[in-house]
């Protein structure tokens, strides 16, 4: 299936997620810089990172949501895209807890807690990305009308490629 949420023919959701992942992933390296070194800096900087990459996750959810709507129903990429967008809302979540557990301390020094937030969201943030991935290389939801939506896992060892999403078209390819 293709996508939903598109300009210029492309799906807007892949290209908004790349800032609201590297912002918060580069929060999370600016917290360690800063737990080595002590500089305040690192701390201040990880705090406007993680406010930016919340609104931005919060701007990539609006047209994954709408292509997710757009799957067919009792699909695996249905199933794995709820998990996907509930993996995301969790990161989201996470990163706003530790942002505001941030909130007034002297040059926005994390406390144990806010960084607890900080490195379980880069977690669970990663795995919600590889169930994205899933969803597009896998199982070409947002690339193809003739997507293979009821793919296996990637992680296995059946086929699941062009070829068994050829036999599955009910109109001609070319």
């Amino acid at each position: 299936m293709q996508s939903r949420a598109k300009i210029l023919g492309h799906a807007v959701h892949p290209m908004l997620i790349a800032f609201p992942l590297g912002l918060l992933v580069t929060a999370v390296i600016f917290d360690i810089v800063f737990l080595v070194n002590g500089q305040p800096g690192f701390a201040t900087a990880s705090a406007y990172m993680i406010a930016a990459g919340v609104i931005g996750g919060l701007v990539a959810a609006v047209p994954g949501l709408i292509d997710w709507l757009a799957i067919p129903t009792g699909t695996r990429a249905k199933r794995i895209g709820l998990v996907h967008g509930i993996g995301n809302v969790v990161v989201v979540l996470l990163f706003a807890i530790s942002w505001l557990l941030r909130l007034g301390a002297p040059g926005w020094t994390p406390s144990v807690w806010a960084l607890i937030c900080s490195f379980a969201g880069v977690v669970v943030g990663g795995a919600s990305a590889w169930l994205g991935g899933e969803l597009v290389e896998r199982l070409s939801v947002g690339v193809d009308d003739g997507a293979n939506v009821n793919a296996p896992n990637s992680l296995t060892w059946r086929r699941g490629g062009a070829a068994a999403m050829t036999r599955q078209r009910k109109r001609p390819i070319g």
